[in-house]
């Protein structure tokens, strides 16, 4: 069964929210995100709400087109470098679900 698109983008948000938080608690110790982190998160979520590519792909690491800017990407990978194994510990449900996903992606030739 496929999953709307409103779906994929609600999981998206709710994976780069989580793991940018894992990254900002540790690297700037505050509970709530800094403004540098926000600024980052309300990025990832328009770029997210305005992808021509959601229906197909599965998630934005998969993608073909790279639709950050420069700086925003450095920013994302270097967050998802470090939140992605941290994942388990936190978010263990979230991180096999996705792992999951990709999984069945790599295995479909997504």
């Amino acid at each position: 069964m496929k999953k709307s698109v409103q779906t994929k983008q609600e999981q998206e948000k709710e994976v780069v929210e989580k793991m940018i938080r894992i990254y900002c608690r540790h690297h700037h110790h505050q509970k709530e995100l800094c403004p540098d982190c926000q600024a980052l998160l309300d990025y990832a979520f328009q770029r997210v709400d305005h992808c021509p590519f959601m229906a197909q792909k599965t998630f934005c690491s998969r993608c073909k087109v790279h639709c950050y800017r420069a700086d925003r990407q450095e920013q994302i990978k270097k967050v998802m470098r470090y939140s992605g194994p941290r994942m388990l510990w936190f978010h263990p449900i979230l991180a096999l679900l996705h792992w999951n996903e990709e999984r069945k992606a790599r295995k479909n030739g997504e």
